[in-house]
């Protein structure tokens, strides 16, 4: 069985440790040469920059995210092994894991550091498509004349080389598809390289709980069970018409998951789907002054995002949560595309009125989706609104003098609440 040495990349039969250096760190597999889909993910990326840091904080619990009131960005393995996980309110988190530090992001190097990884993965392959900073889909096919070494061995030294040059570890899924590499990076965390070739595909997944595939959530999960299915040996009993007809394109999507079949291919310029912003606020508030300050702010770092990509969105959408994490939210369509923060703000403002008091909040969130390029908005005219136009060329007029001496070089009253 081909065997390779993620510490010298030596090749050699199958054996339990590296004949050339002795390292334990061995990936043995038939399929281990042949295979070229590759998912790498970082290991509690935010919080290993942290550490990375600030070496005091080795062998401490780290917590990433806002204070009591907010929720876990990410947690390092120390707080996992707690119990703590991502996107936890920090108030259970603290429950779990007391003596946890908190620490607020720094995005700034989190960016930095996942730049510095892009460039390594670009040196392997241009077919790299992002998921977020931290982890990425890479397609290596076609690359071992160009490397001299199979993209097995590539990615062994991709994530040395994080690991010696920036001090940071992740860890690598390689298959034959998407589905399955971003199963296989899951299975050995962190620092861990793990494979699922062809021939095992049917084997490996006909047991395994269908929470795994990504995507299914608690609503969906609870769907499935409703339906009898918790494996995917239960979706394998399905018709696919019947999965289609319970579910709809989930059903066809669940049909050939169940087979271990995926035919996206790695895109390097996969379209963004949305641009939103939200806050969680430190007390429950139903303040309206206080609200409507940051709904204007958040409207303005969702237009600045958009004018930055250079996109606009026809669907406006609010999201609440009040204190009992009860969620509200609230979308609408737009006649035309909007990237412009007077238009975001006053629909998601109507969308807010339209809500009511039902507060107190702890959280609040507006956001731009079904986007489309920005020369195909806020091109029509509002006849109940003669203003508008005079507001876009006001903010467009805005952008330029930021653009000139700085963001804060003009601000409107409302984003001081």
């Amino acid at each position: 069985m081909p065997s390779l040495c993620r510490d010298c990349f030596a090749a050699f039969p199958d054996t339990k440790r590296c004949p050339t250096c002795g390292s334990p760190l061995i990936i043995a597999h038939p399929e281990l040469n042949t295979l070229s889909i590759a998912h790498m993910d970082c290991d509690a990326f935010y919080a290993s920059v942290e550490k990375r840091d600030n070496p005091t904080l080795e062998g401490k619990p780290v917590i990433i995210g806002g204070g009591r009131r907010g929720v876990v960005s990410t947690a390092c393995y120390v707080a996992r092994i707690r119990g703590v996980r991502s996107a936890m309110p920090m108030f259970q988190a603290l429950k779990l894991c007391p003596e946890a530090i908190i620490i607020k992001p720094r995005m700034e190097a989190y960016v930095e550091a996942s730049r510095a990884i892009r460039k390594m993965m670009e040196a392997l392959t241009p077919d790299i498509e992002p998921l977020s900073l931290d982890e990425a889909f890479m397609d290596l096919s076609g690359t071992a004349r160009l490397h001299g070494a199979p993209p097995a061995v590539m990615l062994a030294r991709l994530v040395k080389r994080m690991r010696s040059e920036l001090g940071l570890t992740g860890s690598i899924g390689l298959s034959h598809n998407k589905f399955l590499a971003k199963v296989a990076s899951d299975l050995d965390k962190p620092h861990g390289f793990s494979v699922i070739g062809k021939a095992e595909t049917d084997a490996f997944l006909r047991d395994k709980p269908v929470r795994m595939i990504w995507g299914v959530g608690a609503a969906a999960q609870a769907s499935l069970e409703n339906a009898g299915i918790r494996t995917f040996a239960d979706l394998l009993r399905w018709e696919q018409t019947d999965l289609i007809a319970r579910f709809g394109s989930m059903g066809d999507r669940l049909w050939h998951l169940a087979r271990g079949q995926d035919r996206r291919r790695v895109s390097a310029h996969a379209p963004m789907k949305s641009i939103s912003n939200e806050t969680t606020f430190h007390e429950d508030t139903s303040d309206p002054d206080l609200l409507d300050g940051h709904l204007w702010r958040m409207a303005e770092k969702v237009s600045d995002r958009a004018k930055a990509k250079g996109l606009a969105g026809r669907v406006v959408t609010l999201k609440l949560k009040r204190a009992d994490h009860s969620l509200l939210s609230r979308r609408i369509s737009l006649r035309d595309g909007t990237q412009m923060a007077d238009t975001v703000y006053r629909t998601a403002r109507g969308l807010f009125d339209q809500v009511g008091d039902q507060g107190p909040y702890r959280l609040l969130g507006c956001g731009l989706s079904d986007l489309i390029a920005e020369s195909g908005a806020d091109l029509s005219a509002d006849l109940l609104d003669p203003q508008a136009r005079q507001r876009t060329a006001a903010e467009r007029a805005t952008d330029e003098i930021k653009e000139r001496f700085g963001t804060d070089a003009i601000l409107k009253g409302r984003s001081l609440r």
